[in-house]
């Protein structure tokens, strides 16, 4: 199968590439030309898509979605010290309809998938993530999604899908593939009280903006436990955009949304990576370079990735045993790179959706609570999941 849906970078952003310096990144990609066709995918690791769709933006107004001034600040970027070969394969156009759309995507980063190459995304409208979930129908059994955003997108899931609420879509659609979803930088006041404790009654995971610009390394160990990363860029506070992308005096600032990035890239389990809801604007070159440098930081978390095991790899691992009333909590720490994971249970009498026993991601921290007696609230939603 080829890559039928998707368009060529277009030829402004190949002629500014030209201007470029031999270093720059631009002239380090295997990019999708209308003169050379699509590039050759051999030894591919990362593969940049654009997707021009909006249409189920609740404030869509008619507006077109436009990616050239991220590519041009992208291109113009250095590579660190890179070992990853990366793509540029150019952009999904809007279809017919948004279902015709939401094909082609899921289409394409199957097809991907299936090479074992990463598809960063850029939207276009967030709720784009949901053929982005599809996408592993048949892939993986069991799917975890991270949304950095102020809002859980929950919604009404008896109304068509938008971008606020494409979750309920993911929910109750069959197959049934997401065992775990995770909001990072939530603001309070833009959820009502019933998402929230809806969120609390399907053990899903919430992070508020308060504890993760208090504590960034708390979203290392959820990254590390994802297959599909979301950004949605109104979680970022509006001082740090362009005008027509201001959405609110409160959220994550350049340096912690870039800091998100490297963690999802790091991951070893992130497959997809999407940073949505880009208004393009004359004003917008400050925008642009924060999502090039969201995803030069993502393209570096992934060059720096370790492989690591503790489950079949106990020589390199220390082991702690940590008694919590009736429960013994198992806990790893890799003598490599100092993370820790916490052991799940596996439990042959009750239908669960784990086979065997499985490692949670978790921090330090989680370890110091269980030695005073205090169960991690992670392993608690994560054993809770895996009773049902």
């Amino acid at each position: 199968m080829t890559f039928n849906f998707l368009s060529p970078v277009s030829d402004e952003v190949l002629a500014h590439n030209e201007l470029l310096s031999p270093q720059a990144l631009g002239k380090k990609l295997k990019i999708h030309s209308s003169k050379n066709g699509l590039p050759d995918l051999d030894n591919v690791k990362i593969a940049i898509i654009g997707v021009l769709e909006n249409r189920n933006d609740v404030n869509y107004m008619g507006s077109d979605v436009q990616l050239d001034n991220i590519r041009k600040v992208l291109y113009n970027l250095f590579p660190g010290n890179w070992h990853t070969t990366l793509a540029d394969l150019g952009d999904i156009l809007k279809g017919d309809s948004v279902e015709d759309t939401y094909f082609a995507l899921r289409t394409t980063i199957s097809i991907l998938l299936e090479k074992q190459i990463i598809p960063i995304i850029l939207g276009g409208s967030q709720d784009l993530t949901y053929p982005n979930y599809r996408a592993y129908d048949g892939i993986l059994p069991m799917v975890n999604i991270v949304n950095v955003d102020s809002n859980f997108d929950l919604g009404d899931s008896t109304l068509p899908i938008k971008n606020n609420s494409y979750l309920g879509k993911i929910i109750l659609e069959q197959p049934y593939n997401l065992f775990n979803y995770s909001t990072v930088g939530y603001q309070t006041y833009f959820n009502s009280q019933e998402e929230i404790d809806l969120m609390e009654k399907l053990h899903f995971e919430a992070y508020r903006l308060g504890e993760v610009s208090k504590s960034i390394n708390l979203v290392e160990p959820v990254m590390r436990d994802a297959h599909i990363v979301s950004v949605d860029l109104k979680s970022v506070k509006g001082s740090e955009l362009s005008a027509k992308q201001k959405f609110s005096p409160n959220g994550l600032d350049g340096k912690e949304i870039c800091a998100i990035a490297r963690y999802a890239g790091i991951s070893n389990k992130v497959s997809s990576f999407g940073v949505y809801e880009y208004h393009h604007s004359k004003d917008d070159h400050i925008t642009a370079m924060l999502v090039a440098q969201m995803l030069w930081y993502f393209i570096e978390g992934v060059n720096c990735r370790v492989n690591e095991d503790p489950l079949n790899d106990e020589v390199n691992y220390q082991k702690f045993n940590v008694l919590i009333e009736d429960d013994e909590l198992i806990f790893y720490k890799s003598i490599k790179t100092g993370r820790w994971w916490i052991e799940i249970p596996f439990l042959p009498e009750v239908n669960n959706k784990l086979k065997k026993h499985t490692l949670l991601p978790c921090m330090y921290e989680d370890y110091k609570e269980a030695t005073q007696g205090k169960t991690p609230e992670r392993w608690y939603k994560a054993y809770r999941k895996n009773s049902f």
